[in-house]
């Protein structure tokens, strides 16, 4: 994966997704067209946080390679040189795994 060269502003972060399953738990090969995308990624850049009523800057809950759970429809999917990433807000990711 080559370096990703975007900076995410305020409380958006970029996530890459993690692989599907390719089989099911009872070993059944699922094909692509069955493959669920992943609601976890790791966490590839943070932005510097939300800026509050008072012009400080809220810390981010999460750091630069957690491992997240985020929702469904969550953020914004973007392709880099064939890779694909999302950009995503903070409050979009519902855990850190591990």
């Amino acid at each position: 994966m080559a370096k990703l060269n975007i900076k995410p502003l305020g409380d958006k972060v970029i996530v890459k997704r993690v692989e599907a399953e390719e089989r099911t738990a009872g070993g059944i090969v699922l094909p692509d067209s069955a493959k669920e995308k992943p609601k976890r990624g790791i966490v590839l850049a943070i932005g510097s946080g939300k800026l509050l009523d008072d012009g400080t800057r809220s810390e981010l809950q999460v750091k630069k390679n957690d491992e997240v759970l985020f929702t469904s429809y969550a953020g914004t999917e973007i392709k880099v040189d064939g890779d694909e990433y999302m950009i995503m807000d903070e409050t979009d990711i519902l855990g850190i795994v591990g």
